[in-house]
């Protein structure tokens, strides 16, 4: 189906791509939304991802503003300004890490220089591993890998450039998600949760309402959204019973107290920070493990077909379309990088480290660029690939008598330099994937994530450093709750207490399920990830499944649903970055009515049956 595939504007004709406007627009929203995910990921836990605001941005200016019609220049700066967030993301899962053990004195706080260095080798070497699987994951998989935030992305340009009813259905999903957004983050009136307890169970069934989750649920469709949903179900419904079940009156590490009393302080999520998560994690490493075994005979003939044509090919045989850059430059820069990841002082990871950097580097990059292509960037879980990296970092580097502060410093800046790397190679895919659908030129969107990337590292050292100045990591302001969990399983492993138990429960689980013949990962991520948002997702996978039915014509994509989905999540995104900054600057708090005015579940409830019928509505209707 993907050798059918014609993209938007031809191979055969040149548009302007890399040109001052968007090199600029492109480098400032990298700067704004790199420093917005930094404070979110910080405060939350999560980020999000900035490729659809960027594109929406980019048409108010270029489109709106400056009256210039190109399409491919609005792509390249979402693919520039998407980059910040990216490699904002990684950063802040780990390097934090470092400033916490500042504070308890075991070792100093971690330079400007040093932080900037370690995130510009990491979104280096995560744009370099993706270019020799763009045909691999991009091209031959077309069709297969939905990667919704890429095809979003691509939906919402493509309305821009067409106007009428298709860009009326992305403008309604930006409007009404936009509202949501506001109503439940930014005026805390109605719950962004609902919850059922079952206490018999020890558990709670519980869904976000936000419209990104329905709407990637809706674009990935029934069958991934299922299988996220019965790994959400497999932790909370059968691993946290028969914990509690089984455990009611004992104290099991990582835990400090009975189960019993952990379940009556935090309930469900209590049992479901302290034990699934790590059963999580080791699913999702098996799961990944298993999905490069199973694409190895894939990337193999792709890397095979790029060296080839090192010699051999011709740039005027080549389409503008399938030009990638250069694979002297590739294996040229992760061989550079590699060299200053051990010999730059100011990085403390020893030449076992670079070579583990580059193993893991491109083992986990090609599961991210895979993983994105279910799930989507923002539900992409880089931090259980950085626990899975952490614990394998952390045995050999004690094993190898590299303990103590410098131990842990190698460590964390290893897991570090690989979470930028999945991070940023999970971003550049699902650019690629809009670059492709659109018909831009690979290797200036390439170019474009290199220059986003260099621009972002240098400012997100100095974002981390002001954050930690004003709020103090580790703190309710700013918890961390990431990166905190990363220095516990270094200090875990270094210490000789990390619950292996749990992780290999985890693997096995990821093992049965691929013997059974269902894909493990997308069950992986589902256990992996808090149930309320597998819920959400599959909300939206089974509207996808009802307008499939009521359709009855599955090449129609359920009428004008992705254009209104692609809108839900471009309006969700946008206000969660004007939401971060308002939250900065404390406005945030003064717009807060949750203290005289609330709607409680009964809201929230409502408002879920509210954007399911306005995403099944838009999906039943004729495409114009």
């Amino acid at each position: 189906m993907n050798e059918e595939f014609k993209p938007y504007i031809p191979a055969s004709k040149s548009m302007p791509e890399i040109t001052p406007t968007a090199v600029i627009l492109g480098m400032l929203l990298a700067l704004i939304f790199g420093a917005a995910n930094a404070y979110l990921g910080l405060k939350v836990g999560l980020t999000i991802s900035a490729s659809i605001p960027a594109a929406v941005i980019s048409m108010a200016v270029i489109r709106v503003i400056l009256k210039k019609d190109s399409i491919l220049e609005n792509n390249m700066v979402q693919t520039i300004g998407s980059a910040g967030e990216s490699l904002a993301a990684g950063v802040i899962f780990t390097v934090p890490a470092l400033f916490l053990w500042a504070q308890e004195g075991i070792m100093d706080m971690p330079s400007l220089l040093a932080i900037t260095i370690i995130a510009l080798f990491g979104g280096l070497l995560g744009i370099f591993f993706m270019v020799p699987l763009r045909n691999a994951l991009i091209v031959k998989e077309h069709g297969i890998l939905p990667y919704p935030e890429g095809t979003a992305c691509a939906e919402v340009l493509l309305a821009g450039e067409s106007g009428g009813s298709a860009a009326r259905a992305v403008f309604e999903g930006i409007g009404i998600s936009a509202v949501v957004k506001l109503v439940v983050d930014g005026f805390h009136a109605v719950p962004g949760i609902v919850t059922l307890k079952f206490e018999s169970l020890k558990t709670e069934l519980s869904t976000e309402v936000y419209p990104s989750l329905i709407a990637v649920g809706y674009i990935c469709g029934a069958k991934i959204s299922a299988y996220m949903f019965a790994g959400g179900l497999l932790g909370w419904f059968v691993l946290i019973p028969a914990i509690a079940f089984f455990g009611a009156d004992a104290v099991i590490y990582p835990g400090t107290e009975k189960i019993a009393a952990i379940y009556a302080s935090d309930g469900a999520s209590g049992i479901w920070s302290s034990y699934i998560r790590y059963i999580g994690a080791g699913a999702v490493a098996a799961a990944g493990i298993i999905s490069l075994i199973k694409t190895l005979p894939l990337i193999g003939s792709t890397f095979a077909k790029a060296v080839r044509n090192l010699k051999s090919a011709k740039s005027s045989a080549i389409e503008r379309t399938t030009v990638d850059l250069d694979m002297r430059i590739v294996i040229g820069g992760i061989v550079v990088v590699t060299l200053g990841i051990w010999l730059v002082p100011i990085v403390p990871v020893t030449l076992l480290g670079a070579l583990l950097i580059v193993i893991f580097g491109f083992f986990f990059c090609t599961v991210s660029s895979r993983m994105v292509g279910l799930v989507g960037s923002s539900n992409n879980p880089v931090s259980g690939m950085t626990i899975a990296t952490l614990l394998i970092a952390a045995i050999l580097l004690k094993l190898s008598g590299d303990t103590g502060a410098h131990g842990m410093q190698g460590a964390i800046s290893i897991g570090t330099i690989i979470c930028i790397a999945a991070a940023m190679a999970g971003d550049t895919s699902q650019d690629l994937k809009t670059g492709y659908i659109l018909g831009a030129t690979p290797v200036k969107q390439q170019l474009g994530e290199i220059l986003g990337t260099i621009v972002a590292a240098f400012a997100i050292g100095a974002v981390l450093i002001l954050l930690n100045s004003a709020y103090g990591f580790g703190t309710d302001a700013l918890s961390a709750p990431q990166a905190a969990m990363m220095k516990m399983i270094i200090e875990g492993v270094m210490d000789g207490n990390l619950p292996w138990t749990l992780i290999f429960i985890g693997a096995f689980l990821s093992i049965s399920i691929e013997i059974l013949g269902v894909p493990a990962l997308p069950v992986a991520i589902g256990l992996y990830l808090p149930l309320e948002l597998s819920s959400g997702i599959m909300v939206g996978g089974l509207i996808r499944f009802a307008a499939d039915k009521k359709n009855k014509n599955a090449q129609n994509e359920a009428g004008k649903g992705v254009l209104f989905c692609s809108g839900l999540i471009a309006g969700e995104g946008l206000l969660g970055v004007i939401i971060a900054i308002l939250t900065v600057v404390g406005i945030v708090d003064k717009m807060d009515v949750s203290a005289s005015f609330s709607t409680g579940w009964a809201g929230a409830l409502i408002l879920l049956i509210v954007l399911a019928i306005a995403v099944y509505k838009s999906a039943v209707e004729k495409k114009a």
